[in-house]
């Protein structure tokens, strides 16, 4: 395994360890996780703080999101494309969250052993999240008023809006959807 691979693999192992223990975790902890012996950590990287950035890098990279709504069906209708998308982006932010919350909970601040992800980075990523969803509202593009891309511009922006407070005025995935497509006035029977 190269060094490239070996930090992968580092990482990957020890996400689920960060996000429960933040910088408490231990590098033993992670070379038990990962079944390597601690020395192999620093071998690679070159301490614990360089480990955990990189741990909330592979956080926020939005390859996994990206992945899920990419193997959505095709077939089914928009809605529930969207549906299915919208639980992806979901499952990444609270990724982030959580990576995120610990590591600050517990006092790491990210970019101390190294550099902060620059904007154009995060715009990389939102770019490539759009795309992603516009793929997958593209079999509906002409019954759409808007290409695709602008469309799936519109519903990122509204499901990133959205609050997550869980009080009784927030939508579910599925009504904010519905909102979406069909918007906030009633059809009236003809």
């Amino acid at each position: 395994m190269g060094p490239e691979e070996r930090r992968a693999m580092i990482v990957a192992s020890a996400l689920p360890l960060v996000a429960e223990y933040g910088t408490a975790v231990t590098t033993s902890q992670i070379a038990g996780a990962a079944g390597i012996g601690e020395a192999t950590i620093f071998r690679v990287f070159t301490d614990k703080a360089e480990l955990l950035d990189a741990c909330m890098t592979e956080a926020v990279r939005p390859d996994h999101a990206v992945k899920e709504i990419a193997s959505v069906p095709l077939d089914q209708p928009l809605a529930g494309r969207l549906i299915e998308a919208a639980d992806a982006l979901g499952a990444h932010l609270a990724r982030i969250g959580t990576v995120a919350g610990s590591l600050h909970a517990s006092g790491h601040r990210r970019g101390e052993a190294g550099e902060r992800p620059s904007p154009s980075s995060r715009e990389t990523s939102m770019e490539t999240i759009r795309e992603a969803v516009a793929d997958l509202i593209e079999p509906d593009a002409a019954s759409l008023r808007f290409p695709p891309g602008q469309v799936a511009a519109v519903f990122l922006g509204l499901l990133f809006a959205r609050g997550r407070s869980g009080g009784p005025d927030e939508l579910r995935t599925s009504d904010l959807v519905e909102l979406f497509l069909h918007g906030a006035v009633r059809q009236e029977a003809a």
